[in-house]
């Protein structure tokens, strides 16, 4: 019985009904009976009044497996547990029974309790490949409700009663229509299907309004029939023909479900007719979903052929003959679980419910790519938690090529049973936001402007508060966001008296809403001396130095930067040497080096009048000779002349124009083999370096 899968919604549309005469008198034989024709309802009641009555141990214990049984498959999970403990406790011996006792565990979320159960039942059964799968999906759905993915759930109370809704399809072109499967009060007929306990299921039919609120469900009309169950339907492509599943319950005969077709007749719906799919009159073929065009069905069955169990095939149409084909089962998607409710998304993807695969409960929601343009599918992919839970998840639908739709679920939060629930990815959220401060003293500096550029061709700008904060949020009076997905920008930071700044954000492969915070520290153009990176020089030389362990070019870059983000400014280059040597000689060797740094950056595209160079000689030591004196080491001593030994740059206006010959430092001009102008001269430095 390990296929055997129900539910209001999983067994109303998968009926295999065999109802007998019930010859036997014995409440047992009659219990089992009921049993073998998925009237659960009716099983227990049986079952419980043979119990009391029955003398036999072994056969007592067995019949606490059943009842635990039927309770499972009516997802009565508690139940379930509750019954199959007391089977287990016993000493029933079967190893189904810490199966079943391991599945209405996880089927309650309760994934460690089921893991030791799964484990007891590999032990008894060590090649029932039931058990490691079992184990493996405890081991995934605790990881997967740890991490979930991007989907929001929740139930759609307004289609929702306290019977079971389930299965639904779009019925109309803008998706704001829909049918849906319900054993709800108001189905047609008055009898109760002895399988569920509930009404039998019929289609009903329900619309949004202008502010996307669902009307009240009405029955669809011309279709339902007394005492038998309608449901799990869709619709070809023009929404003008709808394909359904039908059970008929017939006394005293095995009468699987077929897929009826019926034209939409206005408002109602023709005469249904049976499609023809070439099947075993005893098996069962049910949840229709047309797609790729209509010219395939897809559907699910227990017909010979599959790999255990229901199965997902489908058949194609001949719209020449109108006829359709010979059934294929789908490879690489079926197992030998149960395969069931597909439906054919229209970028060629199939999307199926099944228990055959590693999953957090009964049935899970998977999804399946199609290989190319062939008829096979492959890459089964569970949808993971939210979309799937240790209840059963099935019947998706999508809103086309959108990553929103509705599926069916018993789990908790929904109005009782099995219920409709909708999902959604919604939108990434992204913020830039940060400070704008003073380098030097911290202090916040309102009335910046930060520009954002992406590399979509969006361009925006805001202002920085009082306090010096900034953000890009959402516009004003929009719910569209500055800062998009799979984007990448670039932030240009300016206020008055400081040099401007620069920073790079980007979404590009972020996959969750995020908040980039980025602060600015803005350097005062009123600085009289302004440190960057430092530039060294050999003895007695005014060569950039550049070697293995040190490259002056590289801290000149730094300035070059500098004078391209800030393109209004005039810079002073300083040099300075240490105090070691003749103060002439000092004073010419700094001079020398200051200029070598401007031909670097006119080398580099610069304007030459942007920049003037000045030596300062020894005249300006940061640390004088007699602190140098005092230092200990010979080592530390060097250091402290190497500090005196700079070059730093001041600004000494901010309103150059820049040329509009296209040579304003953006691009590079040819240089020589070394990267920089040549030089002449030798220096004449006499300080130990």
């Amino acid at each position: 019985m390990s296929g055997i899968k129900s539910a209001s919604g999983l067994v109303l549309l998968f009926l295999f009904v065999q109802l007998t005469s019930f010859a036997q008198k014995d409440y047992t034989g009659e219990a089992d009976a009921a049993f073998k024709n998925y009237s659960f309802h009716q099983a227990i009641e049986l079952y419980k009044k043979a119990y009391s009555k029955e003398k036999k141990f072994a056969e007592k214990k067995r019949i606490l497996f059943k009842i635990g049984q039927s309770y499972f498959y009516l997802q009565d999970n508690e139940m379930a547990e509750n019954w199959l403990s007391k089977a287990d406790k016993a000493g029933y011996s079967n190893p189904d029974v810490k199966y079943f006792l391991a599945e209405s565990l996880r089927k309650q979320g309760k994934f460690e309790e089921a893991l030791v159960e799964y484990k007891n039942f590999k032990e008894l059964a060590p090649d029932d490949k039931r058990g490691q799968r079992g184990i493996k999906s405890c081991e995934l759905a605790q990881e997967w409700k740890d991490n979930p993915t991007r989907y929001e759930v929740r139930p759609e109370q307004l289609l929702n009663s306290k019977q079971a809704d389930f299965a639904p399809t779009f019925a109309d072109r803008k998706n704001d229509e829909i049918i849906f499967t319900s054993t709800r009060e108001g189905a047609t007929g008055n009898s109760i299907d002895p399988n569920t306990g509930q009404n039998y299921s019929s289609l009903f039919y329900s619309k949004q309004d202008r502010k996307g609120k669902w009307m009240v469900p009405t029955l669809l009309e011309g279709l339902s029939t007394e005492e038998s169950n309608e449901g799990g339907a869709t619709m070809d492509k023009r929404y003008r023909t709808l394909f359904f599943t039908r059970c008929i319950d017939k006394k005293n005969s095995a009468m699987g479900c077929d897929i009826y077709t019926a034209k939409q007749r206005g408002r109602s719906y023709a005469e249904p007719e049976i499609v023809p799919i070439d099947k075993p009159d005893s098996n069962v073929v049910g949840h229709p979903s047309m797609g790729l065009d209509d010219e395939y069905m897809f559907f699910a069955s227990d017909m010979p052929g599959g790999k255990g169990g229901k199965d997902i095939w489908f058949v194609k149409y001949d719209s020449r003959k109108r006829t359709w084909g010979e059934p294929v089962n789908v490879e690489g998607v079926n197992t030998d679980g149960d395969e069931m409710y597909p439906f054919i998304r229209e970028d060629g993807n199939l999307y199926f419910a099944s228990n055959g695969h590693p999953g957090m409960g009964g049935l899970d929601l998977f999804k399946s790519t199609r290989q190319g343009e062939s008829d096979s599918w492959g890459e089964v992919e569970n949808m993971q938690y939210p979309m799937n839970s240790s209840s059963n998840d099935f019947g998706i639908i999508f809103e086309g090529s959108e990553e929103k739709g509705f599926f069916s679920s018993d789990r908790s939060g929904g109005r009782g049973g099995d219920d409709i629930w909708s999902f959604r990815i919604p939108p990434l959220k992204f913020v830039i936001d940060g400070m704008v401060s003073d380098v030097e003293t911290g202090e916040p500096i309102p009335n910046a402007t930060i520009e954002m550029k992406g590399t979509d061709g969006s361009t925006v700008q805001v202002t920085t508060d009082e306090l010096g904060y900034y953000q890009f949020d959402k516009k004003e009076g929009s719910d569209e966001r500055y800062v998009k997905a799979n984007t990448s920008y670039t932030l240009l930071v300016s206020a008055d008296g400081y040099l401007n700044g620069k920073g790079q954000e980007t979404t590009v492969g972020v996959q969750q809403s995020t908040r980039f915070k980025h602060d600015f520290k803005l350097q005062s153009i009123q600085q009289d001396e302004i440190e960057f990176p430092e530039v060294r020089y050999d003895l007695g030389e005014w060569e950039l130095q550049v070697n293995d362990s040190v490259n002056s070019k590289d801290s000149l870059d730094y300035l070059y930067q500098v004078l391209v983000d800030n393109p209004n400014i005039v810079v002073e280059l300083m040099a300075h040497t240490d105090t070691r040597g003749s103060s002439a000689s000092n004073q010419t060797l700094s001079q020398k080096r200051a200029q070598s740094c401007v031909d670097y950056l006119i080398s580099k595209g610069i304007e030459e009048e942007r920049m003037e160079a000045r030596g300062y000689g020894e005249n300006e030591p940061r640390i004088s000779d007699a602190e140098i004196a005092d230092l200990p080491t010979k080592e530390e001593k060097e250091a402290a002349h190497q500090k005196n030994r700079r070059t730093t740059f001041r600004v000494i206006r901010d309103d150059y124009v820049p040329k509009d010959n296209g040579d304003s430092g953006d691009q590079e001009p040819q240089m020589n083999n070394e990267g920089e102008q040549p030089m002449e001269g030798e220096g004449s430095e006499t300080d130990s370096e």
